[in-house]
């Protein structure tokens, strides 16, 4: 984390015995507090997924470029996926 960075405090919800976990990490001292313990696991689920949409990216390049909205249509239904708006290409 950047010493200075901006910061907002939000609710989020979790399981009790996810909280109990990370709040017993944080007693043996191999998390420093809740907050920070989150703070790291959101910042590396953002890079998992930066990286497995890369990695998705340069998959669907080799095969012939981007899903259409007609290939995207068909897996959403095969898979049993709502229809759901696309937020973000996944590219950089």
């Amino acid at each position: 984390m950047v010493i200075g960075m901006a910061t907002v405090k939000v609710t989020i919800t979790l399981e009790e015995s996810q909280l109990e976990q990370i709040r017993a990490m944080v007693d043996e001292g191999a998390a420093r507090s809740v907050s920070g313990f989150v703070q790291s696991a959101v910042a590396t689920g953002l890079d998992d997924a930066a990286v497995w949409a890369q990695m998705l990216d340069e998959a669907l390049e080799q095969a012939g470029g981007p899903l259409t909205e007609e290939e995207i249509a068909w897996a959403d239904d095969v898979l049993g996926v709502k229809p759901r708006k696309r937020r973000w290409s996944g590219a950089a």
